[in-house]
């Protein structure tokens, strides 16, 4: 049976651009592939995939909580590509898993693991649960050269934030990957500031 993975890193960690670079891999063998992205992700666009090294291609289809997956359209396959996979509801990630079953095709889904406030989306939750297999995506810290792990939000001139929808969609203007310590050295900076504001003088 066919496997599903779950290919995970902080922002900037060049997932979508390996995403493009695995279609480009099926397509120069004469394989056919399709690439899925949440509707939710309206940043470049309803139907565009890029990177942030400027590669783009369009989304072969585009899900939301409500798409049904039929059979029919993915047979012929060898792979599905997915992008921006934290957005995924847990219902659309069990379709896909059972993709892999029934249609026997591996289905990659590449995200975030954790939002800034580092609790799981609920797509990267039901693929931590689901998925065969999972891997990292590594890159460095922004602020050292420590492993990124957590994606931190922050204002224009970099400050942290730490209140805030779990979804603001947004690139390196609203978010830079950090390691714990550069994440909590920073989160501190930003509560101790915010109880300052508001300490009676």
């Amino acid at each position: 049976m066919a496997k599903l993975y779950f290919r995970h890193g902080a922002m900037g960690s060049a997932k979508t651009l390996n995403l493009l670079a695995v279609r480009h891999n099926y397509v120069q063998q004469g394989k056919k592939v399709m690439l899925i992205k949440p509707a939710m992700d309206e940043r470049f666009g309803n139907h565009t995939i890029r990177s942030r090294a400027g590669l783009e291609y369009p989304a072969d289809l585009v899900v939301d909580a409500e798409t049904r997956l039929e059979p029919e359209r993915f047979q012929g396959l060898s792979c599905v590509l997915v992008d921006e996979c934290q957005f995924l509801s847990a219902s659309m990630v069990e379709q896909l898993r059972e993709l892999t079953r029934t249609m026997d095709i591996p289905v990659i889904a590449y995200g975030l693991r954790t939002d800034f406030r580092t609790r799981l989306f609920e797509g990267s939750r039901r693929l931590m649960e689901l998925a065969d297999a999972i891997e990292e995506v590594k890159t460095t810290c922004r602020f050292c050269n420590r492993k990124a792990v957590f994606n931190l939000r922050h204002d224009s001139e970099g400050r942290a934030l730490v209140d805030g929808p779990t979804v603001l969609l947004g690139t390196e203007e609203c978010y830079s990957p950090t390691c714990f310590k550069c994440y909590q050295s920073r989160i501190d900076e930003a509560k101790a500031a915010a109880a300052a504001e508001f300490t009676p003088q």
